[in-house]
């Protein structure tokens, strides 16, 4: 059983920065499809960053290339979402995923397990 824990939301101003982290159990970041999306109130679930171990490629909606960066620790089986130079629109929750398949990194559709989510507020 795969279970995913994110944390490092909150509140922060325009133009600061967060790191969001998100641990798993059942399973490793070092292989498959690991991926970041979010959801405002109202809206459909968006997709943010996803990182692809082999190869290693890392995707970025162009709404966060940039700014946001996804990266693995290995050594704990962490997955980050480093954010700066946030936006009151980068105000959702924050959601990490795992595929074992590879395919459109940006549909939600891959994704087969999911974190329970972390809030990110932007004040103006």
């Amino acid at each position: 059983q795969v279970q995913l824990a994110e944390s490092g939301g909150g509140l922060v101003q325009t133009g600061g920065s967060l790191t969001l982290s998100c641990t798993a159990s059942g399973h490793t970041f070092s292989s498959g499809l690991s991926g970041w999306f979010r959801q405002a109130p109202g809206q459909e679930r968006e997709f943010v960053a996803a990182r692809e171990r082999v190869p290693t490629i890392t995707y970025y909606s162009d709404s966060v290339k940039g700014r946001f960066t996804c990266s693995v620790d290995n050594a704990t089986n962490t997955l980050y979402l480093q954010m700066s130079s946030l936006l009151p629109e980068d105000t959702a929750v924050y959601y990490c995923a795992t595929s074992s398949r590879y395919g459109r990194a940006s549909s939600p559709l891959l994704y087969d397990y999911w974190g329970q989510g972390t809030q990110v507020t932007v004040s103006s």
